[in-house]
Parts: C-alpha cells; structure tokens; sequence
C-alpha cells in the first residue's frame, strides 16, 4: 500500500480545510487540501512555498484587524509547548481582488486548531493548521445578539408589561417592562390569584378557554393589581407559540396599563349621565313657570274678571316669567365663565354692602320658609377688590341654596371674618346635609345630590359651579364641608383683602324703579314675533307712548318718513334684513340719524351684545324686557 498517496487523499477531500505550515516563525505553506482552496479562493501554485502572512496579510488600513497577532500566538503556542492550541472564531480579513483589478479585504471569521507534527527523532516536522470558515455562524451569532439588544431596550422603553405564560395560563414565566402590574415573590405562583381580582376572574377564565381552544389570540381589557396596591385596568394580547406537531408550549403577550383611559371614559359617562339629567330639570323647571303663566292667561280671556283678580293674575305671570328669566341668565352665565367670556368689573368695594344686598336678595324666600337668619359682620369698613354684581351674585347664590336646602324653620348663619391678607365668609345651615363624597364635587357642572320626583327644592345644578367659576376669577377660594346626610353644609369664601387706606369705594347702585313717568314718546316697535311685538306695544301705549309696530325690516323702512319715531326697539333676529343692518340704515336716514335705537333680541352673549353696540345701537335689552328697566332710559330719553 502506497501510504503516502494514502495520506494525500484523506488530506486532500477532508471537509475541513487543513494545510501544514512549516514550524518556523514565518510558516511556511508545505501542503494546503482543496477545501481549504476552496473557501480561500485561491491555487495550490499561490500558496505552497509562500508564507503564511505573505499569502494572507493583515489590512493596513484597518486598525481592527488582529487576525494576524492572533495566528501567529497560536502557531508559537502549539511550537512551545509540542501540543495542539485552539483558537475561537477569530476576525481574519480575506485579500480578494476584484475583476476590475481593485484589492478589497473582505471580512471572514474562522476557528482553528494547530496541531504539532512529530518526526521518527521526536522533533516537530510540521503544524497541521485546520481551518473553518464560521463567517455566517459569527453573523447569525451577532445578529441574534444584536436582536436580543433590542428587544431589551424595547422591553425598558415600553410603557407594556411584556409577559410569558405557561401553555394553560396557570404560571407567569417571566414578566419584563416597566412593571406596572403588581409583583410576585414566586414566579410558580397561580397568575390569576395572584394578578386579577375576584371579580375578573371568571371574565378573564373565558377569554382563555376560548383563545386556548381555539389557539387564537387571547385579548380582552380587565382589572388587574398594580404595583402600587390600587385596583387597574389593562389591556392584554397574547399569541399562542405553536410547536412542530401544532401544540401550544406557551403564550407571549403584552399588557398595557389603560387605567387613566378608563377613568377618563367613566367619568365621561357619568358627565353625560349628569347631563342628561341636567336636561330633563331644565324641562321640568320650565314647565313649573309655563303652567300658571298658561292657566292666568286663559283666566285673563275670561269675562267680567274683577280688578283685584285681574291684577293677582298679573302679578303671577310676572314672578314666574323673572323664575323663567333667572334660570336661562344662569344658563347663559354658566356658558359665559366657562368659556372665559366674562370680564370683570373690579373696584373697590365694602363687603358688608355686598353681602348685605344678597341678604336682601334672599329674605323673601326665606321668610316664606321661616328660616332664622343670623348675621354677623364686622365693624367699620372691609374692603375686597371686585364686580359688585357678580359678588352679590355669588353669595346669593349660596344663600339661596342654603335655604332650599334647609327645612322650614331651619337655622342659617352668615358670618364674616377678617385677617390680615383675606376675607372668610361662611354660610351655615342645619339643613340636609351631604355624603361627603359630594363635597368633593358640589361644584362641577350638573351636580346635585340624590333629588325627590318632585324636584322640590328646584335648581339645576349651576349656581354653584358659576360661584366657583366667578370666585376664582376675582382670585379666591370657595370650599364646601358637611358632616354627612342630615347633619347640614358649611360654605367658605375667601377673597383678597385691600387696604381701606388711599381705596375710594364703589358706590352702591341704586334700586331702579318700575313706575319711573316719562314725557309720551314716539317708539316704533319692529318685531317679526307678532304676539311679542303686540304685547310690547301695549305696555308702552298704557303709558302713554304713541307706538308704531311692524313685522319687516322692509315695512319699518317705508313708514319712517311718516312716523318719524323717535325711539326704535329693533329685534335682531328679524327675517331677510337683520337688526344690524336695520340699524345701520336707520343712521343714514334724517329721520331717524338721532333717534334712539335700542336692540331687543333673545341672544345674551357678551360678543353680541358688542356687535350691536358696533352697529349703531345705543343700548341693549334680552328678552323678556325689563320693563322697570325699559321705563327708566325712555324716562331718560324725553328728559333730554
């Protein structure tokens, strides 16, 4: 047998590339195998006789490049010490030149293994060098390295709990994230137990069952423990690992903390829940108001009505007509705050006037229930920086709903106290009290306490959220206590005091008459509202105005040269031509350039009463007139 032919085949067609270097420092290339040619991309011509770093040298341009250091330590080792050395997947460059003649370095990793070859004397002869090409292993290694990577930095980053579970949902495998759900001391323990509350669990159970059942993905929003200790709300998904045979070995899943979410979204219904009782008050406290006003207008139709009949019949239709009034100018005002609409007209102001004219205010409601009302003021002069309508505004509103809530005969006290930088007022009843979770919330929006069908102490929930609204807009405080149900409320107010000193105070407003006289007038009254105009008419007749009406813009224009008024009430909302428009033809006009143009509408935003300012009216009434009102600028009007 011809060993050495032997050996050449066995060296020659081993999957492993192997090529022997001499044992000198510069290795020699004696014999090199064809798989070694192979993946080097080279010829046996190339290599034998060259040496080992001339056929493969280092990239001078690449700093990185310790292939060579490492080779030549390892091949110095496996001399030393007579026995094999090993080395890992090292970085090893490939010269390669291209077609076009350009010399790259192509990047390739390899492992090797140098082992010593003995002579019949016990000398090394050689070093067999066994070589694999690990390039994709190294790339599928670091790519893998690289994915884990960012799996971590996304399991850090989220605001998820990313979570593996067991095949049947009974153990958490592993929890990563940010962690907002409640921890557990033993991963074994059973995750429902130990995550989701009683309640959930049989909701929780089904979803399982079924994404289990029917290996699909598992998804559902429940209550979960966080890891504060407070009860949450979490949106999980999970997708079902599937094995060769389609068994499932576990589950990967997300859960995101969805509690604000889900507040927002109760608290959301329970605003509109509000609302729509809001809504149906609204109803139900104009139809109060619409009923008697109904029934006296039909008694007025009647015949032979005495005088005293006649004038009682008139006076209820005038106090739930100001009932109705009163409860559309809290609308609106409510609407006006929020809104930032509200301009304050701040002076300064002694409180004991104010306070003392929401007194006056009040007084006819609780005489009627025969509340006690003490007040205890302080001496001398305190005085705040505000709106002196909106303050009177503020504290009746809270005295009013002191005595609607307070039984006949109940006690309020109102009483004031002074320090150095505010100014406290407080309103105390014994009347019905509320649950303390009510105090929190006595001035949102709507909110009222639990109310009789009867509605019996009327409201609609906004005069205290426009008290909150108006007191912080003049830079104070407004909170609310009460012991509980029965036990009665305490209202505090805190406003910022001023220095009486070097302050001039704002004069209290006079009380405006209703039956202030007035020299006869000519008025044209143009209304598209027959009835209303009508009605309007006849009150300024009875007073002795001569009155013109019409119903169109058009109309009203071709009668100015023959009525020549000398006040026009004009209706904004009229049909084709609107008030402004009217207005500002009416100015053009000789006949009426001077007269007093006056718009009555049912809009009471603050932006229209200025575009009709702009438009060239000189004053502004929303209906339902005040008539007290009405009479005095035309008193003052034939004055001049």
């Amino acid at each position: 047998m011809n060993h050495p032919s032997l050996f050449e085949s066995v060296f020659n067609s081993s999957p492993i590339g192997n090529y022997l270097l001499s044992p000198t420092p510069d290795a020699i290339i004696l014999a090199v195998n064809d798989t070694f040619l192979k993946a080097s991309s080279r010829t046996r011509e190339e290599l034998v006789g060259m040496s080992l770093f001339a056929a493969f040298p280092r990239n001078p341009d690449d700093p990185e490049d310790r292939g060579e250091i490492d080779l030549r330590r390892s091949l110095a080792c496996a001399v030393d010490t007579a026995k094999p050395d090993s080395l890992p997947a090292i970085r090893y460059p490939i010269r390669v030149e291209l077609p076009n003649g350009e010399v790259v370095f192509e990047e390739r990793f390899w492992s090797a293994v140098s082992t010593p070859i003995f002579g019949e004397d016990g000398s090394i002869v050689c070093i067999s060098h066994t070589t694999s090409d690990v390039t994709e292993q190294v790339r599928a290694a670091a790519a893998l390295r690289e994915s884990e990577k960012r799996f971590r930095a996304l399991t850090s980053a989220t605001a998820d709990v990313i979570y593996r579970m067991s095949p049947d949902w009974t153990q958490v495998r592993q929890l990563e994230g940010r962690g907002f759900i409640k921890d557990t001391a033993d991963p074994n323990e059973m995750w429902l137990d130990e995550y989701i509350p009683q309640g959930d669990h049989d909701l929780v159970h089904q979803a399982i069952d079924e994404a289990v059942s029917n290996k699909q993905a598992f998804e559902l929003e429940h209550r979960v423990r966080r890891i504060d200790g407070s009860i949450g709300w979490t949106l999980s998904r999970a997708v079902p690992m599937l094995d060769a045979h389609g068994a499932i070995y576990e589950w990967i899943g997300a859960a995101s903390d969805i509690t604000e979410r889900k507040e927002a979204e109760a608290k959301l219904r329970d605003t509109d829940r509000r609302k729509d009782e809001f809504v149906a008050m609204l109803a139900h406290e104009l139809r109060n108001p619409l009923a008697p006003i109904r029934a006296a207008a039909e008694l007025l139709q009647m015949a032979h009505q005495d005088p005293q009949r006649v004038r009682q019949t008139s006076q209820i239709i005038t106090r739930q007509v100001m009932h109705m009034t009163n409860l559309i100018n809290d609308l609106l005002d409510v609407s006006r705050v929020t809104n930032g609409l509200v301009t304050l007209d701040k002076a300064p102001l002694n409180i004991r006037h104010v306070l003392m004219e929401a007194v006056e205010q009040v007084t006819p409601l609780m005489q009627s229930r025969q509340h006690h009302l003490a007040i205890h003021l302080p001496p001398g002069s305190t005085v705040v920086s505000g709106d002196a309508k909106r303050l009177v505004q503020v504290m009746t509103n809270i005295l009013s709903n002191a005595a609607k809530y307070t039984p006949a005969r109940g006690n309020i006290e109102l009483r004031t106290e002074v320090h150095p930088s505010q100014v406290l007022i407080t309103v105390t009843d014994n009347g019905i009290g509320m649950a303390p979770e009510l105090t929190g919330r006595v001035f949102d929006l709507f909110t009222q306490d639990e109310r009789t069908s009867d509605r019996s102490s009327g409201g609609l929930g906004l005069g205290l959220a426009l008290v909150k609204s108006l007191v912080e807009l003049h830079g104070g405080t407004v909170s609310c206590e009460s012991p509980g149900p029965g036990e009665g409320s305490r209202f505090t107010v805190g406003l910022p005091r001023q220095d009486a000193g070097d302050q001039v105070l704002a004069p209290q407003a006079a009380e405006h008459g209703a039956g202030v006289a007035a020299a006869p007038l000519r008025i044209m009254v143009v209304d598209d509202n027959v009835d209303a105009a009508t009605m309007l008419a006849i009150l300024l007749e009875a007073a002795g105005h001569q009155v013109t009406v019409e119903h169109r813009p058009e109309d009203a224009l071709e009668r100015i040269r023959e009525a020549r008024p000398q006040v026009c009430l004009l209706d904004i909302g009229l049909p084709g031509m609107d008030g402004h428009e009217l207005a500002r033809r009416l100015r053009q006009l000789p006949e009426t350039a001077d007269a007093l143009l006056v718009a009555v509408t049912g809009y009471g935003q603050e932006e229209t009463r200025a575009h009709a300012l702009a438009s060239g009216f000189d004053h502004y009434f929303v209906k339902p007139i005040d008539m007290a009102a009405l009479h005095q600028l035309l008193a003052a009007a034939s004055a001049g």
